[in-house]
């Protein structure tokens, strides 16, 4: 099974602002996402996806970006909260509330057959790194530096090697790379 993450940050490795922003990612003033129109290989991706697992933060802004519609409809969606007790309403029977357990729910997750896992969220992305249960990540890298914000990663007890497997630069100047977790 894959564990994966897909996301983009700032040249300067911020995923949002400080308040949590993301008004500096190309297509955010359209809602479109994209840039000049190319995919950046986020749907090849998403179909190869069989199972969400959002931060409560990041399923927050979801909501807020996406008011009254479910953008991830026809997929399993997992809320990881400490806090969250309740979900909206519309989205009772869409998505699963979980106590923060990574590997407990990736264990879980693999015994019911599942075969990739999108991760997503800057602090669950940091849990799943530092309990060695990402597979793989793949990076856009938005040229632009906004000098401060929330990180992709934080400190680490030990390095994480990885293996580079692809780069790709996209006409409107964003640049995609794709890693493996190296186990060694």
């Amino acid at each position: 099974m894959k564990v994966s993450v897909f996301i983009a940050t700032s040249l300067d490795g911020f995923i949002a602002r400080p308040d949590g922003s993301l008004d500096w990612l190309p297509g955010s003033e359209d809602g479109e996402g994209g840039a000049e129109g190319e995919d950046h290989g986020w749907t090849a991706f998403w179909d190869s996806v069989d199972c969400l697992i959002l931060g409560r933060k990041s399923f927050e802004k979801v909501l807020e970006l996406a008011p009254g519609a479910w953008p991830y409809e026809g997929t399993r969606v997992i809320v990881l909260s400490s806090t969250r007790t309740t979900v909206p309403e519309a989205l009772t029977g869409k998505i699963e509330l979980r106590a923060p357990d990574p590997a407990a729910l990736v264990e879980e997750l693999r015994a019911e057959g599942h075969k990739r896992l999108y991760v997503d969220g800057g602090a669950t992305i940091q849990a799943f790194l530092h309990r060695g249960l990402i597979t793989d990540m793949t990076i856009t890298l938005i040229p632009v530096l906004i000098g401060e914000g929330i990180p992709l990663f934080g400190p680490l007890a030990e390095d994480i090697p990885l293996k580079h497997i692809k780069s790709e630069s996209f006409p409107s100047g964003l640049v995609q790379l794709l890693y493996e977790i190296s186990r060694q």
